[in-house]
């Protein structure tokens, strides 16, 4: 290896090497009715600017979504899930009966003809009482809406974020309120008049033991179908974690008319039973929704190959969710892929009893196999449904569910390599081979808009260093170093940066190399090896240099601009841009750099 000495440059000249990384936004996914389905990108910033925000790690399970407030019946130190009843939203049903909801009577509970009649008996009773129901059903009138599911969902929103009566008060602030509740929070001060007038908790009170005779006879179920679910996923039951699913029973309501939301990190099924059950398929839909989404969400950033299938379900009738966003659309087929594979037939499966003559266990097996046929031929039925309906990968995912269910790895280890194997030209093909159903089914879950984001310590910290507070972007790295509180490869990757912006070309290295070892990003791996190879090329090591490019195309981030980076930088040496030379000819190390040209200076994406 030659000797050298290490050049003494200009923290501003350091700075060039910097140039050609583009900027990076946090892109915490969040569920599509926020985000449109292709990625963002901030534009590069000029050579002589600040460096830009670096990558940040997908978000977690948990986190990804933690960006609402919790419904009121949400305990953050009970159960993961849970099977409640709310006096809130019985109090919400008591009105909408009251103003001629009769939508399911015939079908529901007998608690619901049982609370009508009693409330009707004490509206009668009182003048007082007949004047704020009239005035509680205009109101129900003046803003009923045309899509009869979405006329009750906003009560339903709005019954989930009420403390109990005799408050009856949201629990949240207005701008936590999911959007559909908003429009119908002036309804309270009316109910809360009309339920004193009629002693409405005295009929709660009177009618709960069936309440709660519902939610005892319903808790098997409820536990049986989480346990199979979560035994097929090769998932571990929890408690805790921040993430919440909640059932809410509430006979009021039509047992026609189940509504799903997704609130922050809360999934909610309202329901109403029938016969004195409730539509358990529904509810493992919105738990494969809870399950899964988290999955596939934090894998967002990698699913841009599969946009191309968006264009093909254009005539598909999809809901607009569905044909903007990919992550949407391969959540949706991969849940009906999973109901597809773990349905009830129908047809009964045969055993083959023990210590049979050969004859006997042929006449057995022969019978099995048939059996075996028609079961998957019901399940075929259901894919081939599913695909007609738009959802055109739900046979992709069925097929590899046969392998997912002989392997010991959880769904969490095997969604990767499920959807990153994904051939999209045969999927795009087979999307554009198939003839549409002329009617949609409707989608049950739906997600409630949600704010954006706050910024966490490190991403203000890239913030900072973006506006030129490198400083303020340091104090925050180390803090976060220090403290444990934040992603240590992110920060030495801001602190790796800093440095070559303050001439610390060691120290810039160490962190560089910090980075590489305690960071899981490919992102932030990649363009760490970039630096030094940069660095490396500054000093005239070229063959280390050469190494540390290919080391960041093997990481594999996928982005265009990290490929040209790494690249450019194995067909020539990268050079930092030229200072000023003063009229003498002398350099003048206190001269303005030059902007600097990159060997590769990647597009704004």
């Amino acid at each position: 290896m030659p000797s050298f000495s290490r050049p003494v440059l200009p923290p501003l000249l350091l700075a060039g090497l910097l140039s050609a990384l583009p900027g990076f936004a946090q892109q915490t996914q969040t569920p599509p009715a926020q985000q449109p389905s292709s990625s963002s990108r901030v534009p590069n910033l000029n050579p002589t600017e600040v460096p830009s925000q670096s990558p940040t790690p997908a978000p977690s399970a948990t986190e990804q979504f933690t960006t609402s407030k919790a419904p009121a019946l949400m305990d953050p130190a009970g159960p993961t899930v849970s099977l409640e009843t709310s006096e809130a939203m019985f109090e919400i049903g008591v009105a909408l009966n009251a103003c001629g909801y009769d939508k399911g009577l015939d079908e529901s509970a007998p608690v619901r003809k049982e609370v009508r009649e009693e409330v009707n008996q004490a509206t009668q009773a009182s003048a007082r009482a007949r004047d704020d129901r009239d005035k509680l059903c205009l109101f129900i009138d003046q803003h009923r809406l045309e899509d009869p599911s979405r006329n009750l969902a906003q009560y339903v929103s709005l019954a989930l974020y009420l403390t109990p009566p005799p408050d009856l008060t949201p629990s949240v602030e207005e701008q936590d309120m999911p959007p559909d509740a908003n429009g119908v929070e002036q309804i309270l001060p009316l109910l809360r008049s009309f339920a004193d007038d009629i002693n409405l908790h005295v009929i709660w009170v009177e009618n709960h033991p069936a309440y709660e005779d519902m939610t005892n006879r319903l808790h098997n179920p409820l536990t049986q179908m989480i346990v199979s679910t979560n035994y097929y996923l090769k998932v571990p039951a929890t408690t805790g974690g921040g993430r919440r699913f909640l059932v809410v029973l509430e006979p009021l309501l039509s047992p026609e008319e189940t509504n799903a939301r997704v609130y922050g990190s809360d999934y909610v099924v309202v329901a109403s039973p029938k016969n004195g059950q409730i539509s358990m398929e529904l509810v493992r839909h919105v738990y494969l929704h809870y399950q899964i989404e988290p999955l596939l969400y934090s894998r967002a950033n990698s699913m841009d190959r599969m946009l191309p299938i968006l264009r093909a379900v254009d005539d598909a009738p999809l809901d607009y969710e569905f044909k903007s966003d990919i992550v949407s659309l391969v959540i949706e087929c991969m849940i009906r892929a999973i109901e597809a594979r773990t349905m009830d037939t129908g047809i009964p499966d045969v055993r083959v009893p023990p210590n049979l003559s050969h004859s006997e266990a042929d006449q057995y097996e022969r019978a099995r196999s048939i059996a075996l046929q028609k079961q998957e031929a019901v399940r075929q039925q259901a894919v081939n449904h599913s695909i007609s309906q738009g959802y055109v990968l739900t046979q992709y995912f069925y097929n590899q569910l046969k392998t997912f269910e002989k392997n010991p790895e959880s769904l969490d280890e095997a969604i990767g390599p499920m959807v990153y194997g994904m051939d999209i030209s045969i999927e795009t093909h087979r999307a554009r081979e198939t003839t549409f159903d002329a009617h949609g089914e409707g989608h049950l879950l739906s997600h409630a808009p949600m704010p954006p984001p706050q910024p966490k310590e490190l991403d203000l910290a890239e913030l900072k260093l973006m506006k030129g507070d490198v400083a303020g972007a340091a104090a925050l790295a180390q803090k976060a170093l220090d403290s444990h509180t934040g992603d240590a490869g992110q920060a030495d990757f801001i602190l790796a940066r800093v440095d070559l912006m303050n001439g610390k070309i060691d120290d810039a290295q160490a962190a560089f190399h910090n980075t590489l070892t305690a960071s899981k990003n490919p992102r932030m791996l990649a363009w760490s090896h970039i630096y030094l190879g940069r660095i490396l090329d500054v000093e005239d090591q070229r063959d280390q240099a050469v190494a540390e490019y290919k080391a960041a195309l093997t990481v594999r981030d996928g982005q265009p601009d990290t490929k040209d980076a790494a690249e450019a930088g194995l067909k020539q040496p990268f050079t930092l841009p030229h200072r000023a030379q003063s009229p003498s000819g002398d350099d003048d190390g206190d001269a303005a750099p030059k902007p600097a040209t990159p060997v590769s200076q990647p597009h704004p994406q």
